[in-house]
């Protein structure tokens, strides 16, 4: 029997980075989405250590290891709700080379990428859906605050989507 209400856990970008608060902020959800650059099969094997499926898409620094594990796109349903997942995706207005193919192949309802490190939630009207980049997780890159998103889902509809601060990317020391 299928569950009422599926808590999603939404992250990208950790390039190998894991740490006590996301798997704080991931216990308990039903689900973990990883929109790619895992950077290090720890951080699949900490995912998949919460006991909780896991869906994960590898991403351009993703080794041959990981990339054996993962997928380039993922395309999947829950509720009724239809989700497409892949790597470097753009954004609206902007989208990456054959990402408007695949929107139009698969016709999501969400839209899910990662890669840029910009955390950006807005409707498309483009291709008529939701487009989510949780932002970055990891310590790498140019972004200020590490992010994800958490969401659930119940009776087909996306509900209570916020946004967890997992804290600076990186505290420089006094002395440098």
């Amino acid at each position: 029997m299928p569950k009422d209400t599926v808590h999603i856990g939404l992250l990208s970008d950790t390039h190998g980075h894991w740490d006590d608060r996301i798997a704080h902020y991931l216990a308990g959800c039903d689900e973990i989405w990883h929109a790619g650059d895992v950077g290090d099969l720890s951080v699949l094997d900490a995912m998949r250590n919460l006991n909780t499926k896991v869906r994960t898409v590898f991403g351009n620094i993703d080794d041959y290891q990981v990339r054996s594990e993962t997928n380039d796109a993922l395309h999947w349903e829950i509720q009724g709700i239809r989700f497409c997942m892949t790597h470097i995706g753009g954004r609206p207005g902007r989208y990456a080379k054959g990402i408007r193919s695949l929107l139009d192949a698969n016709r999501p309802d969400v839209f899910i990428c990662g890669h840029s490190h910009l955390l950006k939630v807005q409707k498309d009207p483009s291709f008529g859906g939701l487009y989510i980049n949780p932002g970055a997780a990891g310590m790498h890159g140019f972004h200020s605050k590490r992010t994800l998103i958490k969401f659930s889902i119940t009776q087909g509809k996306i509900d209570d989507m916020h946004v967890v601060e997992l804290g600076d990317r990186a505290v420089r020391s006094p002395n440098k």
